[in-house]
């Protein structure tokens, strides 16, 4: 996500996620997560993350992964088994056709219908490098995508594991990065192109 977090505590004897309805309500535009029991609110996406995630919805859509098994969504909440409250809103997702079916609690679908999920990284890189490889891991999605725009390089991560992925692999620009085809397709990456979308344009 864009821009800087701000974490608080959960606190004044409210359930956790009533908390972060509230700041949602409060913070129109602003995406709250809890993650590790911990509420992250993380102010709007700039244009050059916006640019980023819709240059990488090319090659799933030229894929076929948005029609008849499944779908590529951004911003729908992930709901998360480490926690009673956990869940989170990935950049970008691909879903099974039916994830509809499998809605959970407050706008948060199973895990168990999440092929993919990729985060664009800003200010607020080490809780998609470090926070979410746990949480998604601990969840069991099959694949993670990060688009680092802090040290301009992509990540994939697979084979979930107990607090991360058994796999992580950290690829610069340059190559090209052929996913698993366990997200429904052949789909490949190329990681200059999306790096250099995903960069702030100079003024």
């Amino acid at each position: 996500m864009s821009a800087a977090p701000a974490e608080q505590p959960h606190g004044g004897g409210r359930p956790l996620i009533d908390e972060a309805n509230r700041i949602m309500e409060r913070l129109p535009g602003y995406r709250v997560e809890i993650i590790g029991g911990v509420i992250v609110v993380t102010p709007p996406a700039d244009i050059a993350h916006s640019r980023g995630l819709t240059k990488l919805m090319r090659p799933f859509l030229a894929a076929g992964l948005d029609d008849d098994e499944s779908e590529i969504h951004q911003g729908i909440g992930l709901w998360l088994p480490a926690g009673p409250s956990d869940y989170a809103i990935p950049d970008l997702c691909i879903v099974d056709a039916d994830a509809d079916a499998y809605l959970i609690e407050n706008n948060c679908y199973a895990p168990s219908v999440f092929r993919l999920v990729l985060e664009v990284t800003s200010s607020n890189y080490q809780n998609d490098l470090r926070g979410k490889v746990i949480a998604y891991g601990n969840a069991k999605i099959p694949v993670y995508v990060i688009v680092d725009r802090r040290h301009n390089r992509l990540h994939v991560l697979t084979d979930p594991v107990a607090d991360g992925y058994e796999t992580h692999r950290v690829h610069a620009p340059g190559e090209l990065v052929t996913l698993p085809e366990s997200i429904g397709a052949k789909v490949t990456l190329d990681v200059e192109e999306i790096l250099r979308a995903a960069a702030p344009r100079a003024e």
